[in-house]
């Protein structure tokens, strides 16, 4: 395996890898922190059973992202050393934060999981407040120096060295607005229709009690509440890549040809030797309309872009672009008829099994969202890994070798793969906590006291 193929072949199959933690990372403590902010309010056990059940869920989530995280550090260095050198001292900022936000959480997820018995229940509760912030700004620091790859600034190459370096303006680039936010939003769909997904088959199998219908329901929420955020997010961020990135923006939508009243492309195989898109539903004036809001617009094909050599892998990125979309939109449909259903029939949603099947496959679909979301961001950037700047080809390392390290690592996250669907198997087969009615034991005791 030629040694740049080897280099992204492992690159991106640690991001691939990590990205699922990063996700839950960011969605799962929010999930925990509402259902003991619900346990505390309404006084019910069952709420407090599904945060301890979530509770080591995280625990172990948390555990093994770091793992991969820590591998992504070192790959970074180890097979991209001058992608190091020049993005090191100009998106350097946003990397510390990411790690300061780290510890951060580590630091309270060690009193929440110890502070069950010690804490008072106000403050067990105010504990989970910090894991799912810091959380949330460490994808936004991380996110943040992955935009300023895709719209560098914040420093000028004089005499061919980086100088005039400007951290905040690398950080706060054109592109961290939309894709942090994209991201985020990503991160509690994902997680919402994740955790609802496990819910609803556990019921599918016949355990319909009160604990996997409020699972299903607080899951459900997130998720309805992130789908139509992510897909107008989602619809910002292509209007921006169409000034900003062109290239990009046309291998998304498999635009070969400028064209004036350009149809958008649902579906179809694209395909770069004859610059066509075979099996596509096209909606008239469709592009034009949604990339400037005016049906009768020009937008520029590849070929008016960039030369052959310059494009990104087409094909690719426009059937990872109408995954992401398809899988978004299935979500949204699924998530307003489970809304629908409840608030207009007022009947036991948990009884229709079609509609279980339905969210059953949003959990994967949501993943599979992401995924094709960084598919889109990063190939539909090559061949540059520092836009206009930095051609992937010139940043990677030249050690040898890189084909065995490229399985050596495969392998790897295939066992932390293996151990974490052990684990959480583990969890979700063992009995239910027994808990009592929040607050109850802590005043038994302050009783005993006096």
């Amino acid at each position: 395996m030629p040694g740049l193929l080897a280099a992204r072949a492992q690159m991106g199959t640690s991001l691939a890898f990590h990205i699922i933690f990063s996700a839950l990372g960011v969605g799962v403590p929010l999930l925990l922190c509402i259902a003991e902010g619900l346990a505390l309010k309404t006084k019910n056990p069952v709420w407090m059973q599904l945060t301890r059940r979530w509770t080591r869920a995280s625990a172990i989530l948390f555990a093994i992202g770091a793992v991969s995280g820590t591998i992504l550090s070192f790959e970074l260095g180890l097979l991209w050393p001058t992608y190091t050198k020049f993005a090191g001292a100009v998106v350097g900022l946003p990397f510390m934060l990411e790690g300061f936000a780290f510890f951060v959480e580590a630091i309270f997820l060690g009193l929440y999981l110890y502070g069950w018995d010690r804490l008072s229940p106000r403050a067990h509760w105010l504990c989970s407040f910090p894991i799912w912030i810091s959380g949330l700004a460490s994808a936004w620091f991380i996110v943040s120096a992955n935009s300023w790859m895709n719209t560098p600034v914040g420093f000028v190459i004089k005499n061919g060295k980086v100088t005039g370096i400007d951290p905040l303006q690398a950080m706060l680039n054109p592109s961290t607005p939309y894709e942090t936010v994209h991201m985020m939003l990503a991160c509690y769909v994902a997680s919402g229709f994740g955790v609802a997904a496990v819910y609803a088959f556990g019921i599918l199998r016949g355990k319909n009690d009160e604990y996997h219908r409020k699972g299903l329901m607080v899951a459900m929420a997130m998720g309805m509440i992130a789908i139509p955020l992510q897909i107008v997010s989602g619809d910002f961020n292509a209007r921006f890549l169409y000034d900003v990135q062109p290239a990009k923006f046309a291998a998304m939508e498999g635009v070969y040809h400028t064209e004036k009243g350009a149809p958008i492309t649902i579906g179809g195989l694209a395909d770069s030797n004859t610059g066509k898109v075979y099996y596509a539903l096209e909606i008239p004036y469709g592009l034009s309309l949604l990339a400037t809001y005016t049906p009768g617009s020009t937008v520029k094909g590849l070929t008016d872009i960039a030369p052959r050599n310059d494009w990104p892998n087409v094909e690719l990125v426009h059937f990872s672009f109408d995954g992401m979309v398809g899988s978004g939109f299935f979500a949204l449909f699924v998530a307003f008829v489970f809304w629908l259903l409840y608030w207009r029939k007022k009947r036991n949603i948990s009884t229709n099994r079609l509609l279980l099947f339905g969210i059953l496959l949003t959990g994967p679909l949501s993943f599979l969202a992401i995924e094709f979301g960084w598919m889109v961001t990063e190939i539909g950037r090559q061949p540059w890994v520092i836009y206009g700047y930095l051609r992937t080809k010139d940043a990677v390392t030249t050690a040898p070798w890189l084909d065995y390290s490229f399985f050596v690592f495969s392998l790897i996250y295939l066992l932390l793969a293996v151990a974490l669907i052990w684990l959480l198997l583990l969890v979700a087969r063992s009995p239910l906590p027994q808990v009592g009615i929040p607050g109850e034991v802590q005043q038994q005791q302050e009783t005993v006291e006096v």
